[in-house]
């Protein structure tokens, strides 16, 4: 298991990348009306409407096995599987399987 990324929700998904260009130099990965993934270095960080998805932490796991028990796996527009589920504190992580698409 390692880091993939962390989302962060905003109003304005242009406005924002432009911002996190500017301002820290990001690369955009992709982008569209509703999210964008940045590289900000050697950290991603998602973009996203607060309609979309929930602010969260994401990590990669290597085997279906990794998914945590109890949260549901759905399909990503991508193909990558993934689940939310919450810390003991209600904050959102996703755990994310790319399968043989990394």
């Amino acid at each position: 298991m390692e880091f993939d990324h962390v989302a962060i929700n905003v109003d304005d998904v242009e406005r924002a990348v432009e911002w996190y260009q500017q301002n820290l130099h990001a690369h955009v990965e992709y982008r569209d009306n509703t999210w964008a993934m940045l590289k900000i270095g050697d950290v991603r960080v998602a973009l996203t409407k607060p309609t979309e998805h929930p602010s969260h932490i994401a990590v990669k796991i290597d085997s279906l096995n990794e998914f945590p028990q109890g949260c549901e796996i759905k399909t990503h527009r991508d193909g990558s599987l993934y689940s939310y589920c919450k810390d003991s504190e209600g904050n959102t992580v996703e755990w994310i399987y790319w399968g043989n698409k990394v």
